[in-house]
């Protein structure tokens, strides 16, 4: 793994926390897409090096849903960048990580991304991310 990537942020709604979390960071959205696999608008920021990525469930059933239901608005995901997304992949199942999909799927920001269960990582949810142009 390279570095944090970005860090995701479960909302309720994108049209009330975007506003609040562009006075908080003094920097505007760069950008909002919808992500039809994981049932998700998104809304991005960057701060210096940092992202946070805002998500909101298109999904009433859907895992960010789940989450906020269970948990609230918060901190969803840690996500970091990868070089080879299929040989971190690899790296980590063959170390005893459950991988909560098999194959890479498509993601928000042009990247491909992969999530580790958190009943091994301590309870955080953790993506890997790749570049698409780096494939």
């Amino acid at each position: 793994m390279k570095h944090i990537e970005h860090i995701g942020i479960a909302v309720r709604s994108l049209e009330e926390s975007i506003p609040l979390y562009e006075k908080l960071l003094n920097t505007p959205c760069y950008k909002i897409e919808t992500v039809e696999s994981e049932g998700v608008r998104t809304a991005f920021f960057q701060n210096g090096n940092n992202k946070i990525e805002l998500l909101e469930s298109t999904d009433p059933q859907g895992p960010v849903a789940a989450f906020i239901e269970k948990k609230g608005e918060g901190i969803h995901h840690i996500a970091y960048a990868v070089t080879d997304i299929h040989a971190e992949m690899e790296r980590l199942r063959s170390l005893g990580f459950q991988l909560l999909n098999e194959t890479p799927k498509e993601g928000a920001d042009n990247k491909l991304v992969c999530f580790l269960h958190p009943k091994n990582t301590n309870g955080v949810l953790i993506e890997l991310c790749q570049e698409k142009s780096g494939i």
